[in-house]
């Protein structure tokens, strides 16, 4: 470990030990309730059974007016709520903190935000929540800290084009009313252009430290970009029966309703709260436990999303029928990919078809078979978490006029970078005390508070080669830059490298392209667009083209990328990002 490393794990150490003493001052938490064992939860799961609630859809919310039958720009408001919420029909309502237009009307997931390409939307983001959490927080990782009581939040549009000022910064969080705000906050209102390919998106809290638990209470909701120009000649099925949003996430509960997280870290006497990743015993749809959804004979359109912290889920339908992937993040494919599986880390969409018109049976369950940690965790199959939902299916076949289009666009092939083309190294590290208990992990052996060494211009495309140093598979978020991976290539000679990165901290000097030489493997078909996630291989090498520009049009941004408070790019996985793997992204002129 070079001295710099050393100093920087130092630094934590201190860190940890004076915002102990801070926290011992104010607690900002709620109270720490008892650890509960996995078994425990597990027979709470149990107690609930499948498939008794209907499938809920989120409330929709227009992101553009109409006048003279012409879209404009509009404003809204959306706020943070704390409420109670009904996940299951035998299990009390939960408190969670939730997105909407008023306490009343807010709902997990918050409400499906739709806007329309090339018209600004202005969004006042509000936080109403209580001076304290309904999930144990941890001081000794890099948080906002409110000294004054409240719960800090602050709004991402994940895989939006916009301004800084707009993008959330993790410093940029505020408290109820604004009585409390971070160095990086300057105002209540955000601007999405709304300027980048027809897509699919997603708005999430991104507060300093308090991601995992801002989002594991509820702080999550479904963004779309509609362009009818390119939408409409789809024929794809539309409207609000047949175009639909499954929002995932795993969740654990206590007996009396409540959500339940580990109190106690890992590594207890650095870290007294945080765990390397949250893992729930309930798989939530649109935040109903294994709901179930009426469907007709004829094709529906579902917009899938994982916004759990940590769980990978790799979907498939128990009648054999396939899925028709036409989308992936936020943009189409260049033609609809035909697949049985679906492979969705956190963070990652998937826009598909299904037709149940040829269905052999009266029903099909959506199933999960992604183990936890990915790849190499616990089985989920033969357990509860296998299960995800279920389609019941009517007899009777229906007219349908919708399609499966031959292709879609033809932006979404990516073009091999120039040889001239910025290359970086970008590598993943994971932090252990002796007995192997994860501390934190840092990208390039840095934290977020350190100087910035990506340092991109607008309009640039480059090349990333994404190594992975840790036992985990990472989903990499690059906040307004879109990504494609065109390589995965193993890593020989492991050790002899991992030792050297310790080391040296440094994958030229390492001689990283005398290592990553081995096998590859296959990029899924439906993962051939741009993308806003991409998956980084554990102890593989990821070749990531990431273009920080408008795909579609291969036009820079209308706005200075170059202004405070910056963007970043992280591990997608919560917990990770919390502690702390994120990096500042600051834009040159």
């Amino acid at each position: 470990m070079t001295s710099q490393m050393k100093l920087h794990l130092m630094l934590l150490l201190v860190a940890a030990v004076m915002t102990v003493m801070e926290a011992q001052q104010f607690t900002f938490s709620s109270p720490t309730p008892t650890p509960m064992t996995q078994q425990t939860l597990q027979q709470v799961a149990a107690t609930l059974q499948l498939y008794v609630d209907p499938l809920p859809q989120m409330p929709i919310v227009y992101g553009f007016s109409t006048e003279g039958g012409n879209p404009v720009s509009t404003n809204l408001t959306i706020g943070m709520y704390p409420t109670n919420w009904k996940f299951h029909r035998d299990l009390p309502a939960t408190p969670v903190f939730v997105y909407g237009t008023s306490a009343e009307t807010a709902t997990f997931p918050g409400p499906t935000i739709i806007a329309r390409h090339g018209i600004p939307l202005y969004v006042k983001w509000e936080n109403h929540l209580p001076d304290l959490h309904v999930l144990p927080t941890d001081n000794t990782i890099s948080v906002a800290n409110s000294t004054m009581g409240g719960v800090p939040t602050v709004v991402h549009l994940h895989g939006s084009v916009h301004p800084p000022q707009s993008d959330g910064s993790a410093f940029a969080w505020f408290t109820r009313d604004y009585k409390e705000v971070g160095p990086k906050w300057t105002q209540t209102t955000y601007m999405y252009p709304n300027i980048q390919p027809a897509g699919n998106l997603w708005y999430h809290d991104h507060a300093l430290g308090l991601t995992r638990v801002n989002l594991l209470a509820g702080l999550l909701g479904a963004y779309i970009i509609e362009k009818p120009e390119v939408d409409d000649p789809m024929d794809l099925p539309s409207g609000e029966d047949d175009d639909l949003h499954l929002i995932i996430a795993d969740r654990s509960f206590n007996t009396d309703g409540t959500l339940y997280m580990n109190s106690t870290g890992n590594v207890p006497s650095i870290h007294p709260q945080w765990q390397p990743e949250y893992f729930g015993e309930v798989i939530t749809v649109n935040g109903k436990t294994w709901p179930f959804l009426n469907v007709a004979r004829r094709r529906y359109r579902f917009l899938i999303l994982n916004a759990s912290n940590a769980r990978y889920l790799n979907l498939s339908l128990s009648n054999g029928l396939p899925f028709y992937v036409i989308g992936s993040d936020a943009s189409y494919l260049a033609a609809p990919v035909e697949t049985q599986t679906i492979l969705l880390s956190p963070a990652e969409l998937a826009d598909v078809v299904i037709d149940f018109s040829n269905s052999t049976t009266p029903c099909a369950e959506i199933l999960n078979s992604a183990p936890y940690p990915y790849p190499t965790g616990s089985a989920t199959t033969g357990t509860l978490l296998s299960k995800v939902m279920i389609f019941h299916i009517n007899d009777t076949k229906v007219f349908d006029n919708s399609t499966i289009p031959d292709k879609e666009v033809n932006y979404a092939n990516v073009t091999m970078p120039e040889p001239s083309t910025t290359t970086r190294y970008i590598v993943m590290y994971e932090y252990t005390t002796p007995s192997g208990g994860v501390t934190h992990l840092y990208i390039n052996g840095l934290r977020l508070e350190d100087p910035v060494t990506e340092t991109p211009k607008a309009g640039a495309t480059e090349l990333w080669h994404v190594v992975n140093l840790t036992p985990d598979n990472h989903p990499l978020h690059v906040h307004l830059g879109m990504m494609q991976a065109i390589n995965v290539t193993e890593i020989v000679g492991y050790q002899q490298f991992f030792d050297c990165m310790t080391q040296l901290n440094d994958a030229i000097k390492c001689n990283v392209t005398d290592h990553a030489i081995g096998k590859t493997l296959p990029i899924p078909e439906y993962e051939k667009t741009w993308k806003n996630v991409v998956k980084i291989e554990p102890h593989y090498m990821t070749s990531v083209v990431v273009a920080f520009k408008i795909v579609d049009t291969n036009q820079s941004y209308p706005f200075d990328s170059t202004a405070e408070p910056g963007y970043v790019y992280h591990c997608h996985i919560l917990d990770h990002e919390d502690n702390a793997m994120i990096r500042p992204l600051k834009f040159l002129s």
